[in-house]
C-alpha cells in the first residue's frame, strides 16, 4: 500500500527503495524492536544535525537522560536526605494530629512527591531576593494536596511554629492575643497571604494559570514594565489532574510562544483519587505524546538507580518492551506484591525475561518494583530539572514516576484508598522513623499523640536549608506586597462621560471602551492598563485600540495585514498592550489573573481590563473567578453585550439573564449594572481609587469590579446635579427622576397631591423601560412614580448584611437601601434585564411593599421589543404591574388593571 509520502516528488526513487529494503532486512533478521531503535536513533540524529523532521510522539518507557549523562548534583546529599526525612515526618504528623478533630488532610501526595519539591527548594527555586529576578523570583504552583509538605519545610526553617502546625485546617478557632494563626487546608493566598502566591487545589486551574503567568512574565519584559526574563514558572501537577480540560488547554500556546521559562512537573504516581489514572493503559506515554505533539520538550524520569543494572542486562530489548506493555494498574499491583508474584507475572511473560530474572535476587526485584522510581531519587530529579532549565526555545514537562504514599508504610503505598487515609498509627510512625533513620526515641512514641520532630534551629540541617535558600534569594514560596499607590488619573476622561452624549446615541459598552481608551493615554498610568479580550474586540468596538496600543505578540508582526491600508488595521507587536487571546474565556481569565496579581507577584501594579461576551463570563469560568478572588486579584471585569433582551436575535445560549447572580456568589466581586455612561465613569474612577492605593481604612482593596454594559444605543444624559448622586452610584442606589404629573397647574417636576404613588427601581438598560412606564402611568392613569437607578443590587445587599451583623453586636446601623427609600410613598417595583432573583437580593431590607419583574427563563431570538413583551418587562408591563400593586392596596380600582392590560395589548 502506498503511503502519503509516495505521492510527493522523489528525486531518487531507487535510493528510497534501498533504505526501505535495509529496514525490512533489519526487521526480518534482528527483529522489529531493533528496526524501531534504528529509526528513532536516526530521527534523533537528524534533529541534532539540523535536519527538519517531525519528532516522534513517544519514546521508550525509560528515563530520557541516560545514567551516564546525569550531572553530579551539588551540595550535601546526606544533609538533604535528612532534611527531606524531617519534612516527611512532620507532614504526616501534622495531618495525623489534625485527625483528632475530624479535620482530615492529605498525606499520600506529598509522600510521593517529596523529592520533586526538595530538589527544587535546595537547588532551583529562586526567591524574591534573588538578584537575577529581583522582587519576582520564581513562581511556584504547588500541587494543592501537597500543602502539608510545604508547611513542614516552613516549620523546619523557622517560618512556622508547632503552634501553627497544630492549627492546620483550624482557621476560625479563636485564640489568645498573639496566638498562632491557623493554616489553610491548601494553598490559599487570601487565607495565608505571606506564604502562598497561587491557589491550585481546584484541579486544572493550576496548569492553565501557570502557562499564562509565564506568558505574562514575557509580556512585562517586552513592554518594558519590568525585566522578568529570569523568572521561571514551576507548576507541580498530578497525572490524574491532567484529565481536566484546562490542564492541557494552553499547551499549544506555550509551545507556539516558546515559553522556555515554564516547567511542568507531573507527579506520575499512576493514581487518581479513587483508583488508577489509566488502568488499562500507560498515562506517562499518553502524556508524552500529548506534550510532544503540542511542541513541548519532554523529560521522563521514571526509574531509580536500582533499575540501572536491570536495564544494562537487557541486551535483547525484552525488558524495555515489557515495561511499555504492562498497563499502569498492573504496575501498581507489582508495588504491593512479593518477589514470587513479580517473577511469575512480569518476568514470566517471555523467555528472555525469565533468563534475566535468574540473575536477580528477591531483594533486588522488590527494590526495583516497590520503591525505585525516578521521582524518589534526588540525583534523577536533579538531572531532569537541570535539563529543563537548560532547554531553550520551548517549555519543558517533566514526567516523574513515583509511588503514591511512598515512605508511609505498606498500608499506604500504592493503595487505591490512600487519598482518603488521613492518619498513621503509632506503629506505622515507628516503621516510618526507622525507614527515614530519624532520631525519634521510642519514648516519644509511647503516647497517643505523635510528636513533631525538629533537629534544632542551629542544627546542620537547618543551617544548610537556610544557606541554600539564601543563595537562591530567600524563602519560597513567599508572597510579598510592596505598597505602590498609582497616581489618580486626571478628571478629564471621566468628565467627558459625565457631560452626556448630546443627541448622539451610544451604548454603555462603547462608553466604557472610550473611557478606557482615554485612560490608556494617561501619562502616569496609561501603560499599566492591560486590555484582555477573547476574540470579540470588534464586537465591543475596541478595534480603534489596535493600531494605537497594538496586540501583544512575542514575534511581532511577520506579515502584511489584509487591512493595512485602513485606519483601524490589525496590528501585532512585541510590545503590544492588548492581549487578544482568541476564542478562550479560560485563557483570557488566566491572563487577567496574572495581570491582576502582578502587584504582588512582581511588585508592579497593573490595571487589567477583561471584556467578554456577558453570557460567557461567570457562567463558563466561575471557578477561575473564585481562584482570582483567592489570589487577591484586582482589576475590571466587563460583561459586555449584557442582558437577556438586548442581544437582538441571538437566542437562548447568547442571552444572559443571570451573570450578576452568579457573580454575587463571589465575595470579592463588586458587581455593578450601570444604566448611563456617567455611572460608568463614577464606578471606574471609584475602582481605581480603591484598588490602586487610595482605599479608605475600612475598605478591602483586594477586590475586583464587575460591570455589565449593554449594546443598545441610547442618548446618554448628563449626570444629574445635586448632592449624593456619586455616593448613590457607588453604593448602589439613587433617585434619578422624581414623579411628575402633567397639567397646567402643576409646576415641572412636582407631583400631584393625592395621586397614587409608586417607586420604580431599575438597573442597566431597564432604566429606559422604567422611565417610559413613569410617563405612561402619569399620562394614562394619573399615577406618580419615582424612578431610581439601582446601580448595584449586590452592593446594597452586602451593606445590609454588614448592618445586620453589626446589629447583633449591639451597634445601631441601618442599611443604606433602607435609609434611601425611607419615606418614599407607595409600593416598590424593581425591574432589570436579569432574572428576578437579581433585584430580589435586597427585598428584605426595603421598608415598603416590594415586588420585582425580570427575565426569568431561557432567552429567545426576536427583536428587543418582542423579547421584552414576552418576558413582561417592557414599559407597558411595568405600568400594569404598578397598577396591580396599587389595586391590591385599594389606591386604584381593580378594574383599572384589566383596562390597562387591554389597552396595552397581550403579553
Amino acid at each position: 500500500m502506498q503511503s502519503q509520502l509516495d505521492q510527493l516528488p522523489d528525486r531518487d526513487p531507487q535510493e528510497t527503495a534501498e533504505w526501505r529494503e535495509s529496514l525490512d532486512a533489519v526487521a526480518q533478521h534482528a527483529g522489529p524492536d531493533r528496526a524501531a531503535q534504528l529509526l528513532r536513533s536516526t530521527v534523533a540524529h537528524a534533529g541534532d544535525t539540523g535536519v527538519d523532521v517531525p519528532a516522534l510522539l513517544e519514546t521508550p518507557y525509560v528515563n530520557t537522560i541516560p545514567t551516564a549523562a546525569e550531572p553530579e548534583p551539588p551540595g550535601d546529599p546526606e544533609l538533604e536526605r535528612r532534611i527531606a526525612a524531617w519534612n516527611r515526618w512532620n507532614a504526616a504528623a501534622m495531618v495525623t494530629r489534625g485527625s483528632r478533630y475530624g479535620l482530615g488532610g492529605h498525606i499520600a501526595t506529598f509522600a510521593s512527591a517529596a523529592w520533586l519539591y526538595e530538589t527544587g527548594f535546595n537547588h532551583f527555586f529562586r526567591g524574591k531576593d534573588d538578584p537575577r529576578a529581583p522582587g519576582s523570583g520564581d513562581q511556584l504552583y504547588v500541587q494543592g494536596h501537597a500543602s502539608p509538605g510545604v508547611y513542614a519545610r516552613a516549620f523546619l526553617d523557622g517560618r512556622l511554629s508547632e503552634a501553627h502546625l497544630d492549627r492546620f485546617r483550624q482557621e476560625a478557632a479563636p485564640g489568645a492575643p498573639g496566638a498562632a494563626e491557623g493554616l489553610p487546608s491548601y494553598p490559599h493566598p487570601r487565607r495565608l497571604p505571606w506564604l502562598w502566591e497561587f491557589p491550585t487545589v481546584s484541579m486544572g486551574l493550576g496548569p492553565i494559570s501557570a502557562v499564562y503567568q509565564a506568558r505574562f512574565n514575557r509580556y512585562l519584559t517586552h513592554r518594558g514594565i519590568k525585566d522578568a526574563s529570569a523568572s521561571r514558572v514551576w507548576a507541580f501537577l498530578g497525572d490524574g489532574e491532567m484529565d481536566e480540560p484546562e490542564s492541557t488547554a494552553a499547551l499549544a500556546l506555550a509551545a507556539r510562544e516558546r515559553l522556555d521559562n515554564l516547567t511542568f512537573v507531573i507527579n506520575c504516581n499512576l493514581q487518581r483519587l479513587d483508583g488508577p489514572v489509566r488502568a488499562n493503559f500507560k498515562v506517562v506515554q499518553e502524556l508524552e505524546a500529548q506534550f510532544r505533539g503540542a511542541g513541548w520538550n519532554v523529560v521522563k524520569s521514571l526509574w531509580g538507580s536500582a533499575w540501572d543494572e536491570l536495564l544494562a542486562l537487557d541486551t535483547t530489548g525484552a525488558l524495555v518492551r515489557r515495561l511499555r506493555a504492562v498497563p499502569d494498574a498492573q504496575f501498581q499491583t507489582y508495588a504491593t506484591r512479593d518477589a514470587a508474584y513479580i517473577r511469575e507475572h512480569f518476568f514470566g511473560a517471555e523467555p528472555a525475561l525469565a533468563e534475566l530474572a535468574k540473575l536477580l535476587t528477591d531483594d533486588k526485584i522488590l527494590d526495583c518494583f516497590h520503591v525505585s522510581r525516578g521521582g524518589h531519587e534526588p540525583r534523577k530529579v536533579y538531572a531532569a530539572y537541570r535539563a529543563a532549565v537548560a532547554h531553550e526555545g520551548a517549555p519543558t514537562v517533566i514526567l516523574a514516576q513515583t509511588v503514591k504514599g511512598y515512605s508511609l508504610g505498606k498500608g499506604f503505598e500504592s493503595r487505591n484508598a490512600n487519598h482518603q487515609m488521613k492518619k498513621l498509627t503509632m506503629a506505622e510512625f515507628r516503621d516510618m522513623r526507622d525507614l527515614l533513620e530519624l532520631p525519634v526515641p521510642d519514648s516519644a512514641l509511647a503516647g497517643d499523640l505523635v510528636p513533631y520532630a525538629h533537629p534544632g534551629p542551629d542544627s546542620p540541617e537547618v543551617r544548610y536549608l537556610q544557606e541554600r535558600r539564601a543563595a537562591l534569594g530567600g524563602p519560597a514560596p513567599a508572597r510579598r506586597v510592596h505598597p505602590v499607590a498609582l497616581p489618580e488619573p486626571s478628571a478629564k476622561p471621566f468628565d467627558a462621560l459625565k457631560k452626556g452624549s448630546g443627541s448622539q446615541e451610544i451604548a454603555t459598552t462603547m462608553a466604557l471602551v472610550r473611557l478606557v481608551k482615554d485612560l490608556m493615554r494617561e501619562k502616569e498610568t496609561g501603560r499599566r492598563w492591560v486590555p484582555v479580550v477573547p476574540d470579540e474586540a470588534r464586537t465591543f468596538g475596541m478595534e480603534s485600540l489596535f493600531p494605537s496600543a497594538g496586540i501583544y505578540s512575542p514575534l511581532g508582526q511577520n506579515y502584511d495585514p489584509v487591512d493595512r491600508d485602513q485606519l483601524l488595521y490589525y496590528k501585532e507587536a512585541a510590545d503590544g498592550q492588548i492581549l487578544n487571546e482568541g476564542i478562550t474565556e479560560a485563557g483570557s481569565l488566566a491572563d487577567f489573573t496574572a495581570a491582576a496579581t502582578s502587584y504582588a507577584t512582581h511588585g508592579e501594579p497593573m490595571i487589567p481590563f477583561y471584556i467578554f461576551y456577558s453570557m460567557f463570563g461567570f457562567q463558563r469560568t466561575g471557578d477561575q473567578f473564585w481562584a482570582l478572588a483567592d489570589q487577591l486579584g484586582r482589576g475590571f471585569v466587563i460583561g459586555a453585550t449584557a442582558g437577556r433582551t438586548t442581544m437582538t436575535g441571538e437566542g437562548l445560549q447568547h442571552a444572559d439573564g443571570h451573570s450578576p447572580l452568579l457573580a454575587a456568589t463571589n465575595p470579592a466581586a463588586l458587581i455593578y449594572d450601570p444604566a448611563f455612561a456617567y455611572e460608568v465613569a463614577v464606578i471606574v474612577r471609584d475602582g481605581l481609587r480603591r484598588m490602586y492605593g487610595h482605599a479608605a481604612p475600612d475598605e478591602d482593596a483586594d477586590v475586583f469590579y464587575y460591570l455589565t454594559v449593554y449594546n443598545e444605543p441610547k442618548v446618554q444624559p448628563p449626570m444629574p446635579a445635586g448632592e449624593g448622586v456619586e455616593e448613590g452610584i457607588v453604593r448602589g442606589l439613587y433617585r434619578y427622576r422624581t414623579a411628575a404629573l402633567p397639567g397646567p397647574d402643576l409646576p415641572a417636576g412636582a407631583a400631584a397631591d393625592g395621586a397614587p404613588r409608586a417607586q420604580l427601581l431599575a438597573s442597566g438598560t431597564a432604566i429606559h423601560w422604567a422611565l417610559a412606564a413613569q410617563q405612561l402611568l402619569a399620562e394614562d392613569w394619573g399615577v406618580a412614580a419615582d424612578v431610581w437607578s439601582a446601580t448595584s443590587w449586590s452592593e446594597l445587599r452586602r451593606d445590609a448584611l454588614s448592618c445586620d451583623a453589626a446589629q447583633l453586636r449591639g451597634e445601631d446601623r441601618v442599611p443604606y437601601v433602607t435609609r434611601a427609600l425611607e419615606g418614599a410613598p407607595g409600593p416598590v417595583l424593581a425591574v432589570s434585564d436579569w432574572m428576578r432573583q437579581v433585584p430580589d437580593q435586597i427585598a428584605q431590607w426595603v421598608p415598603q411593599e416590594y415586588t420585582s419583574l425580570g427575565t426569568d427563563g431561557f432567552g429567545l431570538s426576536d427583536t428587543r421589543e418582542a423579547a421584552r413583551r414576552h418576558f413582561g418587562v417592557d414599559a407597558e408591563s411595568i405600568a400594569v404591574a404598578v397598577l396591580d400593586r396599587l389595586a391590591r392596596r385599594g389606591e386604584v380600582k381593580k378594574e383599572t388593571v384589566a383596562e390597562a392590560a387591554a389597552t396595552y395589548g397581550p403579553a
